[in-house]
């Protein structure tokens, strides 16, 4: 008998498991490696499959996969499309590559910029080939996707979404005060993204359990075996009482002191992943990283040792500029050139 946790999902009125599985990564692996993940998750009781045309082959893993399970699962998935003839294409696209004949949920994915979502939400603009295909029984449902919470927040008040996905973690806390109590409020659907932050976030645990002990529906863990979907099944299927919930609030509060939203505005002249170190400076010292961020900061060591160096940047730094938030890029950035790797 599975143990999660399940809610009805907004205005939707779908139920939805608070473990959502995100395949992002299944291209990564063998394809039996996938389809047993993918497989596990659905015998566990998790509902809610997210995907995306974006994300290499990972709709027609799914297709092969699970498609016979069709009646088991809440499909989600994207388009990053920003006109209708494209965005059209695409929802096609994913619908024969998921081998199905709706799609749950159809999203505007990766809108970050006032011009984007002015692009998108235009006359033909993404939106109306997403709504065009919600007419006619091909999608359910349409929500958003970002990286900026404040700006979500205000895309949501328009009433087009019925649902907005959103990072959330112990690293990056900040929907829970400048989005949630807007997507509450209108009753939309919150899904939580990216809980250990690409892979960094250590200990994984408390990570996946800080994001399921916030006002969400649904938090999605990119997931790629057996091991890693239990694993993330039984971080979650207990409750989070009053007191950890206190314990996790004030460790992200901690965490997410360096402010960074990961909306990439910075550009780096010489390849720097300005958010991977912003987001990570914090946690790093606190409580170490896990593989994914080693590796991570051993393939940047030299590319991070010439922000030091590299003009004009030495004197003008060209990313803080572009920083809607005004952090010390440059400061950051140069403090970790002192972070040695190990494990």
């Amino acid at each position: 008998m599975n143990r999660l946790r399940y809610s009805t999902f907004g205005k939707t009125g779908c139920r939805v498991s608070l473990l959502g599985f995100g395949a992002m990564n299944l291209p990564d692996v063998p394809f039996e490696q996938a389809a047993a993940a993918l497989n596990r998750a659905l015998d566990l009781g998790v509902n809610y499959i997210d995907t995306a045309a974006a994300y290499r082959n990972s709709e027609e893993i799914i297709g092969a996969a699970i498609s016979h399970r069709r009646d088991e699962f809440f499909l989600a998935t994207k388009t990053a499309k920003r006109d209708y003839r494209s965005a059209k294409t695409e929802i096609e696209q994913s619908l024969r590559r998921l081998k199905t004949d709706h799609i749950d949920l159809l999203q505007i994915h990766y809108v970050n910029r006032p011009e984007e979502f002015r692009q998108a939400t235009s006359e033909g603009g993404a939106y109306q080939a997403a709504l065009e295909m919600k007419e006619k029984g091909y999608v359910r449902f349409i929500g958003i996707t970002g990286h900026r919470p404040e700006l979500l927040a205000r895309w949501a008040e328009t009433g087009l979404f019925d649902q907005v996905l959103f990072h959330l973690s112990l690293v990056q806390p900040f929907a829970g005060r400048d989005l949630l109590p807007t997507l509450v409020r209108l009753n939309l659907g919150r899904v939580a993204m990216k809980p250990l932050s690409g892979g960094f976030v250590k200990p994984a645990e408390l990570a996946l359990r800080y994001a399921a002990a916030q006002d969400v529906h649904v938090v999605i863990s990119g997931m790629k075996s057996v091991e890693e979907v239990e694993f993330n099944v039984k971080a979650v299927e207990r409750p989070v009482d009053e007191s950890e919930r206190r314990e996790l609030n004030a460790l992200a509060e901690e965490l997410g002191a360096h402010g960074c939203r990961r909306c990439n505005y910075c550009s780096c002249p010489v390849g720097i992943k300005i958010p991977d170190i912003m987001i990570s400076s914090i946690s790093r010292e606190r409580l170490g990283l896990l593989p994914n961020g080693i590796g991570f900061y051993r393939q940047q060591s030299d590319k991070i040792a010439m922000c030091e160096t590299h003009e004009p940047c030495r004197t003008a730094p060209l990313c803080e500029p572009l920083c809607p938030y005004r952090l010390p890029i440059r400061q950051i950035v140069r403090a970790s050139a002192g972070f040695v790797p190990v494990g």
